[in-house]
């Protein structure tokens, strides 16, 4: 997982931010993606690419900040 390490904290954020919330209008892909799973909705392959699309760097991002903060635990 060190290539995930080495992605600057910054970019990994913005990307993960901005494909949570594409399209802005009328509701983001990822929120309406998560809505039919929960719902057992989500069915068509080309929905659950889309939110494998759009979810990736967001989960990314979580599992960086959680490597960050276990490395930031062992080093006290």
């Amino acid at each position: 997982m060190r290539w995930l390490d080495r992605i600057p904290l910054g970019i990994l954020s913005a990307g993960a931010v901005f494909m949570a919330l594409a399209p802005f209008v009328p509701e983001p892909h990822l929120w309406r993606d998560i809505k039919w799973l929960v719902a057992g909705e989500l069915t068509r392959p080309e929905d659950i690419f889309d939110l494998f699309w759009h979810g990736a760097l967001p989960v990314l991002l979580i599992v960086r900040l959680i490597r960050d903060r276990k490395k930031k635990g062992e080093r006290r």
